[in-house]
């Protein structure tokens, strides 16, 4: 009978799951699960079951008129093959990568002087910031007006200081239009820059510049030994917006030149945009996406391991 009793109030005092609720790192786990979950429904949804059958449409020849087929590679080898427009667009997407880091080198000068006693610096940091603000699209509207081969108040400003003796088209001549863009989207994204770089800066402990000065240190050193160093999470986090920016320039290389003339600044983006919306090749356009996403990929996987191979760990204790 003691024996019966014992077991039904150990049965009574047991509830599944009790064991695993009573702790408290489990119920804050909980607790972030559950506000975790709306967004990670709507990332799966939108982000990843998307990205998936892209995936599967790059081997299939689809259209909204007839049902899919499966074609393996062909897209692939049409684009690597066949495809003069892709080779163009990749290269200058890649070009558009390579200026990344002249922006983030500005922003860096920018920054080291508004983190000085420059008289006014707060002034110089908010004109530099006002940029960034504003729509790809707003910001594609001005400079297209500005470079403007009649009007444009910098061919005004060539002919005036006599630089020039005919205007500059900008945008219409071969050689000028990609870097014309570039300079464009490098005016836009440096104030975001110079703000991640001021941030990093003033984290960096001033004990360790005193201590460089006291033994003896010059101006250089102190930049590369301790800044550099110091600023590499900023910069690996300039680096990947970048590349980012590279890879969705469409609104401004849209507004400015439509990917023209004659492709010189078609990127992949735009070609992507073309080859879906205007000659309604959507799966050859799914098979540019891959090419893209998987090139995004590599490129901040190298950018990682340039920072060190650790940028955005989060430190344990």
């Amino acid at each position: 009978m003691t024996t019966l009793i014992s077991a039904g109030a150990a049965t009574s005092a047991w509830r599944p799951g009790a064991g695993w609720w009573a702790t408290q790192r489990n119920r804050q786990l909980a607790l972030i699960a559950c506000f975790l979950l709306p967004s990670l429904v709507v990332f799966v949804l939108y982000r990843v079951l998307p990205l998936g059958w892209n995936v599967v449409l790059s081997f299939q020849a689809w259209s909204p008129l007839r049902p899919a087929q499966w074609i393996g590679l062909e897209h692939y080898v049409e684009m690597w093959s066949y495809d003069d427009t892709f080779w163009i667009a990749l290269r200058n997407t890649l070009i558009f990568i390579a200026a990344s880091p002249l922006a983030i080198a500005g922003a860096l000068g920018i920054a080291l002087l508004v983190n000085s006693d420059l008289k006014g610096a707060a002034v110089y940091r908010t004109i530099v910031f006002l940029s960034y603000p504003l729509m790809a699209v707003a910001v594609g509207i001005i400079w297209r007006w500005m470079y403007d081969e009649r009007g444009g108040i910098i061919n005004y400003a060539l002919r005036a200081t006599g630089l020039v003796d005919r205007p500059i088209g900008f945008l219409q001549d071969f050689d000028w239009a990609l870097p014309s863009v570039i300079f464009a989207e490098i005016w836009q994204v440096i104030g975001f820059y110079m703000i991640i770089l001021l941030t990093g800066l003033q984290s960096i402990p001033q004990n360790l510049y005193e201590a460089a000065r006291i033994d003896g240190a010059p101006a250089w050193a102190r930049f590369f030994r301790i800044t550099v160093p110091m600023l590499r999470p900023s910069l690996f986090l300039c680096i990947v917006v970048g590349i980012l920016n590279s890879f969705s320039s469409f609104d401004l290389v849209y507004i400015m030149t439509n990917g023209g003339p004659g492709h010189a600044t078609e990127l992949l983006i735009t070609h992507i945009y073309k080859s879906a919306f205007v000659e309604s090749k959507f799966d050859y356009a799914a098979a540019l996406t891959v090419v893209q996403f998987a090139l995004l990929v590599v490129l901040t996987i190298a950018a990682n391991r340039a920072a060190g191979g650790n940028a955005g760990a989060v430190e344990r204790d």
